[in-house]
Parts: C-alpha cells; structure tokens; sequence
C-alpha cells in the first residue's frame, strides 16, 4: 500500500542527507543503501 507508521516519517529523509554528505565530502555519488566503503572506492 505504500503507507508507512507514525515514526518513520521522521527518518524517510535520513539516507538522501547522509548519501548528499558523503557526495560532498567526497564528490561521489552513490544512489545504493548501505553506503560503504567498497562502494565508494570502486
């Protein structure tokens, strides 16, 4: 259905802010949850 509890709405943004610190920390993007450290050096 799509819909989602009353507490993950909160934390639905959590991965793109994390994923858009590490692209400017590093100048990668990576679009794949979990980011980690094979993905960013491959």
């Amino acid at each position: 259905m799509g819909s989602h509890g009353v507490g993950e709405i909160g934390i639905t943004e959590t991965g793109a802010a994390i994923a858009n610190a590490v692209y400017n920390a590093c100048g990668r993007r990576v679009r794949d949850l979990p980011i980690t450290l094979d993905k960013l050096m491959a």
